[in-house]
């Protein structure tokens, strides 16, 4: 089996005035979102093969931040996670089969109805991944993925 591993983005600071969405760092609250989901991952032995990273600010302050929990794995930047739709994220996942746990670090709405899609079939308005919040799921060895292939392995939340 290989992992998926899906973690959201931690808390950001609003945006200011003018500010692009893509400029938003993260938050104090994020910050220490983003240390616990590094521990978390690491308690759990989910050390990922790569990481793949939105190009956001706060997608990569929160990976800069989870990497040091889990010592240093190369942070790929994927500019096509930010405000992907859940057909996009399997797109970059099945072009990632090469690896056995794969993390990757972006947004919701597309993160939450991926892992729901995955798992369940369907995406609906399936709203249940908070900021920080990491779904490992499980897929088979071989095969591109598609609704309803996976299984919830784990669920956290800061």
């Amino acid at each position: 089996m290989r992992e998926l591993i899906l973690l959201r983005h931690a808390h950001a600071e609003p945006p200011a005035p003018g500010q692009d969405d893509l400029d938003r760092p993260l938050s104090l609250q994020g910050q220490a979102e983003a240390e616990a989901a590094g521990r978390w991952l690491k308690e759990h032995g989910y050390l990922p093969d790569r990481v793949l990273v939105s190009p956001a600010r706060r997608t990569r302050e929160t990976c800069e931040t989870v990497m040091t929990s889990l010592g240093y794995f190369e942070c790929r930047q994927e500019d096509h996670i930010y405000d992907a739709t859940p057909g996009r994220l399997i797109q970059i996942a099945d072009e990632n089969s090469d690896v056995a746990r794969l993390l990757m670090i972006g947004h919701n709405p597309g993160f939450e109805q991926l892992a729901a899609l995955l798992a369940s079939g369907q995406s609906g308005d399936f709203r249940g991944m908070p900021a920080g919040g990491v779904a490992v799921l499980t897929l088979p060895d071989e095969g591109v993925l598609e609704p309803g292939i996976a299984r919830i392995a784990a669920f956290w939340w800061p």
